[in-house]
């Protein structure tokens, strides 16, 4: 317990009748239990930044959302900017227009966790974005880097497709210009084309790809990144990854050397198969993509 904290004002969210866990609130009124205060166990809890109280709550305009003040002992969790007490006043309410001017750095937006302005969506740092997680500007879609993307996981500029990483794409999964095909890494691209693998030519398309057995396996490989919550990143991370103040954290590139290749020996035999029929399969190649092995148990067992 920390009483350190006494006194200190913070944001809390109850339902529309002003109940949370089936407790009455009232605006202006001291609430006080006879408990010690512990995070997530006992006590009156609130936020001391109004986005993170939705973190636990719906982003619902039904719902309340208050102004409060703890009075008595306090506790809060290091890892958020929760805080319970054994005391609280609930302060005043707070209007839904207000509560989107300060979950939201930008003006006019009437999702969550904007930066900019106009947006109607959530986790936006462009402008005039009416989906979720965009950083860039006009876009209709969601988790689209790029501008004027009417479709959905964009990084490229005027796509109205989705999963393309070019410009001007009105298909889906391409990483070139103006497709108006599907899974194309090309130019004007009217028609689905086979694609190189293990460096030469194949009877597969990407799609192909996409809907194969081995790609299922190979995306269960233990990924080498990890997602940091703002509340845990560093000073130093935070100054290398400034839109952490939109998506509230960053994912961080982790040094797992050999855990792809312990995974491989653990797989069965025929998924391990799987993979190596894929067409024209180089084990050096491999190797040099993933860092595994292919014929470590075979050589090991042969000892």
């Amino acid at each position: 317990m920390n009483n350190n904290m006494q006194g200190i004002k913070g944001y809390k969210v109850f339902n529309h009748d002003w109940t949370c866990r089936g407790y009455q609130y009232e605006v202006g009124k001291i609430f006080k239990e006879n408990v010690t205060p512990q995070c997530c166990s006992a006590g009156f809890h609130f936020c001391l930044t109004p986005a993170d109280c939705f973190r636990y709550y719906k982003f619902d305009p039904n719902n309340k959302v208050a102004e409060v003040i703890a009075l008595g002992m306090v506790d809060y969790r290091e890892d958020d900017s929760k805080v319970c007490t054994d005391k609280i006043k609930i302060i005043r309410e707070i209007p839904w227009d207000e509560v989107l001017r300060i979950v939201n750095i930008g003006k006019d937006c009437t999702g969550f966790c904007n930066t900019r302005d106009w947006n109607t969506g959530d986790w936006n740092t462009g402008n005039c974005n009416t989906g979720d997680w965009n950083t860039g500007n006009c876009n209709t879609g969601d988790w689209n880097t790029g501008n004027c993307n009417t479709g959905n996981c964009n990084t490229g500029n005027c796509n109205t497709g989705n999963c393309n990483t070019g410009n001007c794409n009105t298909g889906d999964w391409n990483t070139g210009d103006w497709n108006i095909g599907s899974c194309n890494t090309g130019c004007f691209i009217t028609e689905e084309q086979n694609i190189p693998m293990f460096n030469k030519p194949s009877d597969w398309s990407y799609r192909d790809w996409i809907n194969s057995d081995a790609k299922q396996l190979l995306d269960q490989m233990p990924k080498n990144t990890k997602w940091v919550h703002a509340a845990n990143m560093s000073e130093e991370e935070k100054t290398k990854n400034p839109t952490y103040k939109t998506t509230v954290g960053y994912l961080k590139l982790l040094n797992r050397q050999g855990y792809a290749q312990i995974w491989w020996d653990e797989l069965s035999e025929s998924d391990r198969q799987i993979i190596k029929d894929l067409p024209n399969f180089d084990a050096d190649i491999f190797e040099q993509c993933t860092g595994i092995r292919v014929e470590k148990i075979e050589k090991e067992a042969s000892k």
